[in-house]
């Protein structure tokens, strides 16, 4: 019975929040955890089609960038600690890490690049120092395509360092555009097929893909709209602008499969992933980021023990964390740019009922 309530209040809230928010046309949402016999597969909104329809993850994709280097790691063939001037040529880096008139690139590690503490830009939510921002270039000028190295040389112009390596945090897609390219020095490999190839195939994630690539089987439904200021632009050309930090399309089961592949260490070993919670950036109160993970800790009063959990979360509104305690999944979005803070306060809210519920389990 208990779990019959939980999964009704779940859908409840989830269907109120979509509903009361003109500005979300199409939300998913999955939420599995065994010890509570709960298992929550929802589309709801007006251009929602199935739960099963793909979206755009956004930065949640960072979460898979952060693997890749995890199992590169454990091959021997890098190390966190690696210097980027090893793997990015040289007009890439030139100027790229320039504060209070000193350059700063060649102190910055691979691992500053992915707990976002390199005192980089962020090329996408950081205001230009002149002219528009990526998010005004990318409505005005649908039909460009970027290249990462675009993207790299746009920042390098229009943007400011904030602070030395490891003197900081500064969340930063920049970074990621960065790990894309090592990861396909390293590896002679595009960054696309380094997904398919290392996480896609092995975990049978049939209907993932990188942007604008086929996934490996056709799904029936066609990519969730993605809204930025009431603008659809699902399939604008400059959408090409993402890349290692936001790039990859998928589905609530697909995405499960691929947490549960972490939680049950199928992608990487114990050790690699205790190490990538083990040397965060301090992202906000009570949320850590480590190499590509984001930690909610406790913080008495803000953040209760029972919060507790970890995952990734994008821009859109999109989340995938898994709570340790109930022992659940949780994998959804809003996709709607700019509800990154909205996204994760209704996933925290998702793990209150679901601790009630364990509760409520435990003394019946």
């Amino acid at each position: 019975m208990g779990s019959i309530n939980v999964q009704r209040e779940i859908e409840q809230l989830f269907k109120k929040k979509v509903e009361k928010d003109s500005n979300i046309h199409n939300a998913y949402l999955l939420v599995h955890s065994e010890k509570l016999d709960a298992d929550i597969r929802l589309a709801t909104g007006n251009d929602a089609i199935h739960p099963e329809q793909p979206y755009y993850i956004a930065s949640v994709s960072k979460l898979f960038t952060a693997v890749l280097f995890g199992q590169l790691v454990e091959q021997g063939r890098c190390s966190y600690d690696d210097p980027i001037s090893r793997y990015i040529q040289a007009d890439v880096l030139e100027n790229l890490h320039i504060y209070k008139g000193k350059d700063y690139t060649n102190e910055i590690k691979i691992k500053h690049l992915l707990n976002h503490t390199s005192g980089l830009h962020d090329f996408l939510e950081d205001k230009p120092l002149h002219g528009k921002s990526m998010i005004e270039q990318i409505l005005e000028n649908p039909e460009k395509e970027w290249t990462p190295i675009e993207v790299l040389n746009w920042a390098k112009e229009h943007m400011n360092s904030h602070f030395p390596p490891e003197k900081g945090f500064h969340y930063s897609d920049t970074g990621y555009h960065l790990l894309g390219l090592i990861l396909e020095h390293i590896t002679n490999m595009p960054y696309h097929e380094q997904l398919k190839r290392h996480i896609f195939d092995p975990l049978g994630m049939v209907h993932s893909h990188y942007i604008r690539m086929e996934p490996l089987e056709k799904n029936p439904f066609d990519i969730a709209k993605l809204s930025v200021r009431h603008t659809d632009i699902t399939h604008y050309q400059s959408m090409s602008f993402v890349f290692a930090g936001g790039g990859i399309v998928s589905t609530t089961s697909d995405l499960f499969k691929f947490l549960k592949a972490l939680v049950h260490h199928q992608l990487l070993k114990k050790e690699t992933m205790d190490q990538m919670k083990s040397d965060p950036g301090k992202f906000t109160l009570g949320i850590d980021y480590g190499y590509g993970v984001m930690n909610i800790k406790t913080v008495p009063i803000f953040m209760p023990a029972k919060l507790n959990s970890w995952g990734n979360a994008g821009s859109t509104g999109s989340f995938m964390f898994y709570h340790p305690a109930t022992e659940a999944y949780l994998i959804g979005t809003f996709n709607h740019f700019g509800y990154g803070s909205k996204g994760m306060r209704f996933m925290l809210q998702l793990i209150d009922k679901l601790q009630k519920a364990h509760k409520k389990q435990e003394h019946p």
